[in-house]
């Protein structure tokens, strides 16, 4: 990253410096289990719905101290400084004030005190804060997709290796058993050689074209578009006050990736984790012509054909069977015949979802071969790599293997062309564009 703020230096230094002692609440405040200088002390960056929801998580772990957050709106900012103070005071039974609110995200990463921090800004802010933060020397909880486009995918998983620091991707679907089920009996060859891959997801995204409206007071604009473009301000991108649903800005190209890298992001990485390519990607994306919003397909090195289309959320197809994921959904079909099913709680009484799921667990992988990563919940999971120093389930190169594949699906829906791609390398092997890899910046914040 580079900055045209020549004081940046400076301001960090002086910022670190002027940091007092960490506040730390009284003992009688915690269980006897967890001393308070042993707890970690995290810092919350974005305070949108998806962050309110991870804060609401860690207010509730006595291993853990929440300490500051970040945020460029002064309704959201002083919103979860308060849910933040009110928790613990509840606990404490009496006032609490240590929870520090910070519009610049690097006053809040100068802190000495501060271990770990959860990022979950809109996507094109989510590369440089997560190269800033562990540099920093913080340990990252950083939600998908990873980054807006491929180059601050690769580098931020170089920042992230070089800092020796743990980066764990929010996409939580791998810490869900029956995500890690489906996965493993593909990998165990039960639905036999895999030929094609069905995932089921939203449109891309189109070019930003909003109105311009007045501007919300408390909000400061020109950072919210950081290393984008500023662009007229729209409340559909950061709406009035303290909102508790998911902004458009997703919907946007030079914000986000539409549901190609929002939900594509969840579904892709489940089927690239099930063929076993976390560490290579697609050989060829195909593009579905012009103005399509579905149809495209990556190609791999194997010959499975994964196709962006409308189904049941990730379908596997097999010569033997079909294996059908989704969030509290599960099925397995073996020779034309359902095996375990739960997809429906109208349709499929008298079960449910952890029952096919185990069952299906016993019986087809009680001495399975491949064995993977076996995480209950993708917070702890980050908690524990953090004391083992071990990668998390979903490292960030996971996620930028994962990303990269979402950002190689939009190019052919916005080129409306295909091209070939160089898994290793990650660049064009054939057709493509190298300006496609990366964005024009704003000075102040390269990537």
């Amino acid at each position: 990253m580079s900055s045209s703020q020549p004081s940046r230096r400076s301001f960090l230094q002086t910022a670190a410096g002027a940091v007092a002692a960490p506040f730390i609440l009284p003992s009688r405040v915690w269980s006897a289990e967890t001393a308070p200088n042993s707890r970690l002390n995290i810092g919350f960056i974005g305070m949108g719905k998806m962050n309110s929801g991870h804060l609401g998580n860690f207010l509730g772990r006595e291993n853990v101290q929440v300490t500051a957050v970040c945020d460029v709106d002064t309704n959201r900012r002083e919103n979860a400084k308060k849910k933040v103070e009110d928790s613990y005071g509840k606990k404490a039974g009496a006032d609490y004030k240590g929870c520090s609110a910070y519009n610049d995200f690097r006053e809040l990463l100068a802190r000495k005190d501060i271990d770990a921090v959860v990022i979950a800004t809109p996507d094109h802010w989510h590369a440089y804060i997560g190269i800033a933060a562990v540099r920093a020397g913080k340990d990252v909880y950083g939600e998908k997709p990873l980054t807006h486009n491929v180059h601050e995918a690769l580098t931020l998983t170089k920042a992230v290796r070089d800092s020796g620091r743990i980066f764990q991707t929010g996409s939580q679907q791998r810490s869900s058993k029956e995500f890690r089920v489906a996965a493993e009996l593909v990998r165990n060859g039960v639905i036999g050689e895999i030929k094609t891959i069905t995932t089921s997801f939203g449109d891309p995204a189109p070019v930003y074209n909003l109105k311009e409206e007045a501007a919300e007071p408390g909000l400061d604009w020109d950072r919210w578009c950081g290393p984008g473009p500023l662009k007229p301000y729209n409340s559909a991108l950061s709406p009035r006050g303290v909102h508790n649903h998911f902004p458009a800005w997703r919907n946007t190209r030079e914000f986000g990736g539409g549901m190609i890298t929002d939900w594509g992001a969840h579904h892709i990485d489940i089927a690239q984790w099930a063929l076993g390519v976390d560490e290579s990607g697609p050989v060829e994306i195909r593009s579905p012509g012009a103005d399509k919003k579905r149809g495209a397909q990556l190609v791999y090195a194997n010959g499975v054909v994964l196709t962006h289309g409308e189904g049941k959320g990730v379908s596997i197809y097999g010569t033997e069977g079909e294996i059908h994921v989704n969030r509290g959904k599960f099925e397995l079909v073996l020779g034309g015949k359902t095996i375990h099913k739960f997809f429906d709680k109208e349709v499929d009484k008298g079960t449910s979802l952890d029952r096919e799921v185990i069952l299906t667990e016993r019986e087809f992988l009680k001495d399975a071969k491949v064995k993977l990563y076996d995480s209950k919940n993708h917070h702890d999971d980050w908690l524990n790599s953090i004391k083992t120093r071990e990668r998390p389930i979903c490292d960030v190169a996971i996620g930028a293997t994962t990303v990269i594949s979402c950002h190689l699906m939009n190019m052919a829906y916005y080129s409306g062309t295909g091209f070939k791609w160089n898994p290793t390398e990650r660049t064009f092997a054939e057709g493509g564009d190298a300006k496609w890899l990366t964005r024009d910046y704003r000075p102040e914040w390269v990537v």
